[in-house]
């Protein structure tokens, strides 16, 4: 019986024994790895931050300093998987949910973004979170939700032009144009010089419809240094063609034509932009150029038919109406409507 003691007795000393040893080495380690940090030399503090956890993984500070660590040294992915394994030891730990939540933000991990990011709010009202989590449900394709905190955000930090941006892409995305229109408007009061807000805003504008307003902002943004694309460039045109401008809109798609000759809508509206003008014949040589691309379309025949009826020549124009109905019956009932394709 004393010899069973005195072995139970020696057991549990020899694991108080390995216990306090472990936990001498793991101080030892993370002593030696703070001194790295400290020196700045990070990832010599991650090898003594490391070596401390595997004598003692349940110490919260040293789960800590090695994510720090690894942040330092901008690996991001493994940081927040020491973050996720802090978490295991405290979940309530404001340090360890403001990275995890920064993190999934920056990982795009938008669900984890979300859940991190309300949690972070009942611990800290008022830090920025809402913002957070207006993005990540818009990036998740959640309009609603996404409107929602954008409301919540903008109140928290009404001078964050970020706010009402994601407002207006949530908004356009749910094709409400007006108020995307204004929200990118909101955007730019704070933000005065972004050129990508400024076209996406003529872009808005010109869905609602305010053709003035599309302009002055597709303008403003190539003048800002917006990128100017053929894409930029084509609704530049149709802003200037839409109010009136017909002489700087049809100049620039003739510029256009150079990079892409055979573009047939791009012909097709060059030609409609000169028929409104009423000048015929150069609509007649633009639509020419969609025939001969394509000889089987009805509509560029039956436009230059109307063209010559314009100037006069209306037996031959006739003609053509009477041709391109052949190709395509439906014109019938424009000619009939004393309609032209395209609302002409």
């Amino acid at each position: 019986m004393k010899k069973t003691i005195f072995l139970s007795i020696a057991f549990i000393f020899f694991f108080f024994n390995l216990f306090a040893q472990s936990s001498d080495s793991a101080s030892v380690y993370f002593e030696k790895g703070m001194v790295e940090k400290n020196a700045r030399r990070y990832r010599e503090a991650e090898k003594h931050f490391r070596k401390s956890i595997e004598f003692n993984g349940s110490n919260l500070e040293s789960q800590l300093q090695l994510a720090n660590a690894l942040m330092e040294q901008r690996r991001y992915v493994e940081a927040r998987d020491i973050y996720l394994k802090a978490e295991a030891i405290d979940a309530s730990n404001p340090i360890v949910i403001e990275n995890l939540m920064t993190l999934s933000y920056n990982t795009r991990k938008w669900e984890d973004a979300i859940k991190y990011a309300k949690k972070w709010q009942q611990i800290q009202p008022g830090k920025g979170s809402y913002f957070m989590i207006a993005q990540a449900y818009y990036e998740m394709e959640n309009y609603g939700e996404a409107v929602k905190f954008c409301e919540a955000a903008y109140k928290e930090d009404p001078k964050n032009p970020k706010v009402t941006y994601i407002a207006a892409r949530a908004f356009m995305d749910m094709n409400n144009y007006k108020k995307a229109a204004g929200c990118f408007e909101q955007a730019l009061a704070l933000d005065s010089s972004n050129a990508t807000w400024m076209y996406e805003a003529g872009l808005a504008w010109y869905a609602v419809p305010d053709d003035k307003k599309s302009l002055y902002w597709i303008e403003k943004a190539g003048q800002k240094g917006y990128k100017k694309t053929n894409d930029y460039m084509e609704n530049l045109a149709s802003a200037c063609i839409n109010t009136g401008n017909f002489e700087k809109g049809i100049g620039i798609m003739e510029e256009l034509l150079k990079n892409k000759p055979q573009d047939t809508e791009l012909l097709y509206s060059i030609a409609e932009s000169y028929y409104k003008i009423k000048k015929y014949q150069e609509a007649i040589d633009y639509w020419d150029k969609i025939l001969a691309i394509d000889k089987k379309n009805a509509n560029a025949l039956y436009m230059i038919g109307m063209s010559y009826q314009k100037k006069g020549d209306t037996a031959k124009g006739t003609q053509l109406c009477d041709k391109a109905i052949e190709m395509d019956p439906s014109l019938k009932k424009l000619k009939e409507e004393r309609k032209l394709p395209g609302g002409l």
